[in-house]
């Protein structure tokens, strides 16, 4: 199950443009950035 979570209007914008200058939906551009996210996390943890 996904959370319902409120995302802030500026942290929408950061994404929507991302996902503009990569030519991505949206919904790939949340999928790739909580991917990246996690990656940074994770490689962060093992360090």
């Amino acid at each position: 199950m996904r959370p319902a979570i409120d995302i802030s209007h500026g942290l929408h914008g950061r994404v929507k443009d991302y996902a503009e200058a990569n030519d991505l939906s949206l919904d790939e551009a949340y999928i790739e950035v909580l991917e990246m996210g996690l990656e940074t996390l994770e490689t962060q943890d093992q360090q």
